[in-house]
């Protein structure tokens, strides 16, 4: 397994398959954010069947954890090598498909989205690991709010002009990372040859999934 991650070539198959289990949870987290919009009654049902159930918080939380911080981890990793190698660096292995300067700097990219990172789990998850773990609260409700707070807690964060345009300039700068990180992650596992049918795909998905989330924000920004 060591030297799987020590060649070129597994190392850059790990960042694919983190990149894969990455973009899924993005999906998944879209898909149970917008119902804030649609439904906050569900996203509230939703929302606390999430932050109670075991699987979840013992199993799946950790793996997620894991993931954010080795696809980082090996997104430097690449990029170190790849400039001692041959001074190119690891986005630039897709030819002419990275020929736009978003592509040729992933790793500054990839910096601007762990700075988002970082914000998010000062507004949302230290919040919630400390009610949770530390007070040892998991009814999902809060004093002087009918029914669970998590609703309440999401369009609170989005009162503040500055906090809103700082998640919305995240949310471009992942679309960026997207736009080219979605077909270099299947060129990585030898899905080469499909590359000209994801790239519509690849591009849907690095416009949608960041519009969701800046909808998302927006909308509780403007209508509180």
């Amino acid at each position: 397994m060591s030297g799987f991650f020590k060649s070129s070539i597994g190392r850059k198959v790990a960042m694919a398959l983190s990149a894969f289990f990455l973009m899924f949870f993005l999906l998944q987290h879209l898909a149970i954010n917008i119902l804030s919009v649609i439904s906050p009654d569900t996203f509230n049902e939703v929302s606390h069947f999430m932050g109670t159930n075991p699987v979840v918080q013992f199993a799946l939380q950790p793996i997620l954890i894991f993931a954010v911080v080795f696809h980082f981890v090996m997104g430097f990793i690449l990029d170190i090598k790849n400039r001692k190698s041959n001074g190119a660096k690891y986005a630039k292995n897709n030819g002419a498909a990275n020929s736009t300067w978003f592509s040729r700097n992933m790793v500054l990219s990839g910096i601007t989205i762990l700075a988002f990172i970082v914000l998010h789990f000062i507004d949302f998850w230290f919040p919630e690991i400390n009610t949770k773990f530390i007070q040892g609260d998991w009814s999902g409700t809060m004093p002087g709010v009918e029914g669970y707070r998590y609703h309440e807690e999401l369009v609170h964060k989005f009162l503040h002009p500055a906090r809103v345009a700082a998640y919305v300039v995240a949310f471009v700068f992942l679309g960026l990372h997207l736009a080219h990180g979605f077909t270099s992650a299947f060129q990585s596992v030898g899905a080469a040859s499909l590359r000209k049918k994801l790239e519509n795909v690849g591009k849907a998905y690095a416009i949608i999934v960041p519009l969701g989330f800046i909808f998302i924000a927006l909308f509780h920004h403007l209508n509180h």
